[in-house]
């Protein structure tokens, strides 16, 4: 009997040292507490492809941590949305869910989870980069990460695409009146649709693989996007005029997934902080030096650039004032403000 008591109080005595040993995993996982010098293999989607600025300064991110880390957080990249099957949109939602674990994403596209993202695009915000440096280096882009959080992503810095332009081959565009009638591919984005129509141009949306060829037959007249896509895709061959109006800002936010990142140890995030903060100013930095030389050469080909002056942008600003009125309750006040404080 006494046998017996002695081998139940064991088992039972291994069932609560079982137990705790489990409740103090959890408790060490939820809190990133105990994940010092843990292992990482991690994913990385880029949307665009591996000669691409983003898929430099992803490149940067994964040689830096491998080299601060001694190989034990590694980072793989996935480029041309390879890992959401060619689908940005997708993309984001895998990041949030943490089916990937980090990206380079256009705040563009993460209006599909949340529309407030896209304040950052509203028309005509910036004039020029030193507005976009204040904005994002401060209350804005705090309250982009503020958001990004609310969706599962923590944000270790932004990156640019650039501002959009916008190109055609019937004349230059420099007041609403020129854009009347003219058929203008644009992305599917509702606020967009809005805005070309306020300017009284007659939007449409198709995917960018077609753009070319449309061009070419004239079933579209124009299209807008940052130089680096109007330089890579070779528009200059099928458009004779661009309109350098930067009426729309294109950040990127380069992002890994929250709940990965809280549980990792304090050491590891501050390293994916700096990091990622490092990877991103030196996109950004990239991408403005190539955007010159693109220009230079599409010049050189012939294209036709015009510049507006203040007075015709602010008759581009007051014809799409609507936008403003329309969206500011889907952005927020504050939210708005926080990006036209500059």
């Amino acid at each position: 009997m006494r046998k017996k008591s002695t081998i139940l109080g064991a088992i039972g005595l291994s069932a609560m040292l079982l137990l705790g040993a489990c409740s103090s995993a959890k408790g060490d996982t939820e809190s990133g507490a105990g994940a010092e010098d843990k292992a990482y293999n991690l994913k990385m989607s880029v949307t665009v492809n591996d000669s691409s600025t983003w898929y430099k300064a992803a490149e940067k991110l994964a040689n830096d941590m491998k080299e601060e880390t001694d190989g034990r957080i590694n980072i793989e990249i996935y480029p041309n949305e390879q890992l959401s099957g060619g689908d940005s949109g997708k993309g984001v939602e895998l990041l949030a869910k943490g089916q990937t674990d980090l990206s380079f994403h256009s705040t563009i596209i993460y209006s599909i989870l949340d529309p407030r993202f896209g304040v950052a695009s509203a028309p005509f915000l910036f004039k020029d980069t030193d507005g976009v440096d204040k904005v994002f280096g401060g209350e804005g882009g705090d309250a982009i990460a503020d958001i990004l959080r609310e969706k599962g992503v923590e944000t270790l810095g932004y990156g640019e695409n650039g501002f959009r332009q916008i190109t055609n081959s019937k004349h230059e565009i420099k007041s609403p009146e020129d854009l009347k009638s003219m058929k203008i591919r644009i992305p599917g984005i509702t606020m967009y649709t809005d805005l070309f129509r306020e300017l009284g141009a007659d939007p449409t949306t198709m995917t960018f693989s077609e753009v070319f060829t449309s061009l070419q037959q004239g079933t579209i007249h124009g299209q807008e996007n940052p130089i680096d896509v109007i330089h890579s895709s070779k528009l200059n061959e099928v458009q004779d005029y661009m309109t350098m109006w930067n009426y729309s800002y294109d950040p990127l936010v380069l992002g890994i997934n929250k709940k990965l990142f809280d549980s990792m140890s304090k050491e590891d995030q501050e390293l994916f902080k700096k990091l990622g903060k490092e990877a991103a100013e030196y996109q950004v930095e990239i991408a403005r030096e190539k955007e010159a030389n693109q220009i230079d050469g599409l010049k050189s080909s012939g294209m036709q650039f015009y510049e507006p002056t203040d007075t015709e942008l602010e008759s581009f600003k007051e014809a799409v004032q609507p936008i403003y009125e329309k969206y500011k309750d889907i952005w927020g006040e504050d939210l708005l403000k926080a990006f036209q404080n500059q």
